[in-house]
């Protein structure tokens, strides 16, 4: 590892990206898993508890007012900073305040204040994902990225092991009370980092902020191969994950060693390859990455298929379940930063949010049909087709990232100036 990778890797940049990325990734969890645990404590029924999960639905439609966030500037710390300083208060109060109410006399209010914290959660990573990209330059974005998403999972852990581990003894109102606090690290980052210097102004009308970002991106030539690889790159490594958990136990592992194997060993490798990702693409560049990762991907897949030739066996399910998440975290950020690089600076928070909407669709859509597949072609057959679904996914690169380009040919911002 070269001096310069170590000095970016301990810089003050990188400790902003993991400070931020946890505190955009444990609000989350807040609502989906905290939440879920509190109602079941409290003896709210099974229909009540599932409905809850449509609290989350602003994560999924963020795009419809990130324009918003791209166009009007706070009148403090600036576009980027002002608007992460807004909802992260929001959320300190909001998420203290939902821990004073009772789910048994309180619930509608709960799910107001729920879904309250989901839109302030999803702004937040509306105006974080736009400051990552405008306060990172393309070489730093790799590993900023690969920091940030395993920051983002250490924030998950955090809020659901502090309910798990405390709730009993403290109750769920004290705990939300330090889970309130620790929007403090995001805070103080917010005051303590500089506000981006793009060299672009923001969007001055409301026709340049809603319409003009959608514009200038269908406007590039190569708009449509951009949004066509952000839906297959992951499609195969999505389709295969949502089988994962029947296959191994139908192979005879119990839950448990499901639980150490696969969210213990797995969840350590997906953290080593988000970093590793980053640290290689500082390397290999955004472009050779996506290749080198994609074909990783699609081989650690296949490598499933495995298990049915060679039957039980512990030590090859560990060694198959470790490369594979090691190669989704370096997927992942690639692909992440990939998308980062095809915003337009004066309208970050719009394309980003747009590129990210778009991005879960096929881990629904895609994910939901993988049961019949898997009846239909057997286990070795389905594992086989989302190993060869990757293909088109890596064949898109030839016309949007090819072997070879550096980070500045494929960055949106310079094409378009270029242009």
């Amino acid at each position: 590892m070269s001096r310069s990778t170590i000095k970016t890797i301990l810089s003050w940049k990188m400790l902003a990206m993991f400070t931020l990325g946890f505190a955009s990734g444990f609000p989350f969890y807040v609502v989906r898993d905290v939440l879920k645990l509190w109602l079941t404590d409290a003896n709210i029924d099974l229909r009540t508890i599932g409905l809850f999960s449509a609290v989350a639905l602003p994560y999924t439609w963020k795009f419809i007012w990130s324009p918003a966030m791209d166009g009007y500037t706070p009148p403090f710390l600036g576009r980027r900073r002002g608007w992460m300083l807004v909802t992260q208060i929001g959320l300190l109060v909001l998420i203290a305040g939902i821990g004073q109410l009772d789910p048994a006399s309180s619930l509608k209010m709960m799910a107001v204040v729920a879904f309250c914290i989901a839109l302030f959660s999803a702004s937040q990573d509306i105006a974080l994902d736009a400051f990552r990209r405008e306060y990172l330059t393309d070489e730093e974005l790799g590993l900023g990225t690969g920091i940030w998403m395993n920051s983002w999972r250490f924030g998950m852990f955090a809020s659901t092991g502090t309910a798990f581990l405390l709730s009993e003894d403290i109750g769920y109102p004290a705990v939300h009370i330090i889970l309130s606090l620790m929007m403090g690290v995001g805070i103080i980052t917010t005051l303590l980092v500089p506000e981006p210097d793009t060299g672009v102004s923001a969007p001055q009308t409301i026709s340049d902020a809603v319409i003009e970002p959608f514009r200038e991106f269908f406007s590039r030539g190569g708009a449509l191969w951009v949004l066509a690889f952000i839906l297959l790159y992951k499609i195969g490594d999505n389709m295969a994950g949502a089988m994962n958990i029947p296959y191994i136990l139908k192979m005879g592992f119990t839950k448990q060693e499901y639980f150490v194997i696969v969210k213990g060993i797995g969840m350590l490798a997906l953290f080593g390859g988000a970093f590793l990702g980053g640290i290689i693409m500082i390397r290999l560049g955004i472009a050779n990455s996506l290749w080198v990762f994609g074909v990783l991907q699609a081989v650690s897949t296949a490598c499933f298929a495995l298990l049915m030739i060679v039957g039980k066996n512990h030590v090859l399910l560990t060694g198959i379940v470790a490369f594979e998440f090691l190669a989704t975290g370096l997927g992942q950020a690639a692909y992440a930063s990939y998308m980062a690089v095809q915003t337009n600076k004066r309208f970050t928070a719009t394309q980003y949010a747009m590129m990210t909407s778009l991005m879960a669709i096929p881990g629904t859509a895609a994910a939901a049909i993988t049961g019949y597949m898997a009846e239909y072609c057997g286990w070795i057959g389905f594992y086989t087709i989302c190993a060869l679904v990757a293909i088109p996914g890596l064949l898109i690169l030839v016309r949007i990232a090819p072997w070879g380009s550096s980070n500045e040919e494929i960055d949106a911002d310079t094409t378009t100036s270029e242009a």
